[in-house]
């Protein structure tokens, strides 16, 4: 009750201490101080159902906002195409390379693994270098939409209880009831509803707030009743509440939407990339020759298996440096990998030295990809600014 909300504290200092060199996220330092305060480490925090809980809210909480940061209007068509046939090829090599490494149902949570992007993640990152509405930004927001999507469909069909054609009747009809929800929300007129949330946005009603929850609550209560992956019904809220509120006031947006960042990350989120860190069997990996060999191993795949099918997505006349930076970004995967891998070692599966090594390679890549993304294109948008304010250049004497 005392460490974990420390180290919540303590990591976005550390992130400011050293961002004068070096643009570490925050989420870097949560898995790696939970780590040291972990069992492994210090021992001052040990496995809690409480905590437990606290952390699946806060999984569940940052795909509600993954969901609601898309903007759809941006990434529909062409982008979201492109995207989906890239997460395709992703899987289809995920499965050849997981079936060569542990085949069976390993080979599924191998791949489901390697082919998702953390866009849960890349959002915050994207949004405070002022990405989000560029069309490299875009190109990311739709990768890392199918990035997540994706892996939840696939974790529900084929990692569920039941056998895979009863689960994709079973996953239809949850797109059924959460299509349906999601027409009525456009086609519905919100007057009323916004004009309520505007008047209870500085009351102790709080109504924005206690509708997000009811619906985050319903959809995620609607996925574990299906038998379903919760965080299926975790983004399609998100999905929900962004389309509900596309109308709203922009003032009044913006102050719902800043309560909910606050109660994701400052409160729930932290708590599940702390807990995250806290639970890593590092004893397991160190302990491992294979799995401490493979963690490497893993890493490069998932720039190979997720990087290179994301280049289907580069927006037009982008340069090498934004190609390469998508496909960093692309491959940049935590939540996800957090997800299926405890599936898979609850249900005995997989090995916990595997699972250790695969959560490892996406505690790396988070470290790793978007500081490296961001950097190139950071490099990239320099020169464009310097090619745009460069004056004119002298005529030779020849074309004089």
């Amino acid at each position: 009750m005392f460490f974990i909300p420390m180290v919540a504290v303590l990591a976005p200092l550390l992130a400011r201490g050293v961002s004068n060199w070096i643009r570490v996220p925050i989420v870097v330092f949560e898995l790696v101080l939970g780590i040291l305060i972990g069992p492994d480490v210090l021992g001052w925090v040990t496995d809690s159902v409480f905590v437990d809980h606290l952390s699946d809210f806060g999984l569940a909480t940052l795909f509600f906002v993954a969901g609601s940061e898309i903007n759809f209007e941006a990434v529909s068509g062409r982008p979201l195409v492109r995207a989906s046939l890239g997460w395709l090829t992703s899987l289809v090599v995920g499965l050849a390379i997981g079936a060569l490494i542990a085949p069976g149902e390993t080979a599924v949570i191998i791949a489901v693994a390697l082919s998702s992007t953390a866009l849960g993640t890349l959002m915050p990152i994207l949004r405070d270098a002022g990405e989000l509405h560029t069309p490299f930004g875009r190109a990311a927001s739709a990768i890392g939409a199918v990035g997540e999507f994706g892996p939840l469909v696939a974790i529900s069909l084929f990692l569920g209880t039941r056998e895979p054609g009863i689960s994709t009747l079973v996953l239809v009809g949850f797109v059924v009831i959460t299509g349906g929800a999601i027409i009525i929300a456009t086609r519905m007129s919100h007057g009323r509803l916004h004009r309520f949330v505007g008047s209870t946005l500085h009351t102790s009603g709080q109504f924005a707030v206690r509708v997000i929850i009811m619906i985050l609550a319903a959809l995620v209560a609607l996925s574990v009743l299906l038998d379903l992956d919760m965080l299926l019904g975790a983004f399609a809220a998100g999905v929900l509440w962004k389309l509900i509120m596309r109308n709203a006031p922009e003032r009044d947006r913006e102050q719902v939407d800043s309560k909910i960042e606050a109660l994701a990350f400052g409160f729930l989120v932290p708590i599940f990339f702390v807990y995250t860190g806290v639970t890593f069997d590092l004893a397991a990996l160190l302990a491992s020759p294979l799995a401490l060999a493979l963690l490497p191993v893993f890493l490069v795949l998932m720039l190979v298996i997720r990087g290179i099918p994301s280049q289907l997505s580069v927006p037009a006349g982008a340069s090498g440096h934004d190609r390469v930076a998508l496909g960093l970004l692309a491959a940049t995967g935590l939540p996800i990998i957090v997800a299926v891998t405890n599936i898979g070692t609850d249900e005995g599966i997989l090995d916990s030295a595997l699972a250790a090594a695969l959560v490892g390679a996406g505690m790396l890549s988070v470290l790793v990809f978007p500081l490296l993304g961001m950097a190139l294109r950071a490099r990239s948008s320099s020169r464009e600014l310097v090619l745009l304010e460069a004056p004119p250049a002298e005529p030779t004497q020849e074309e004089a």
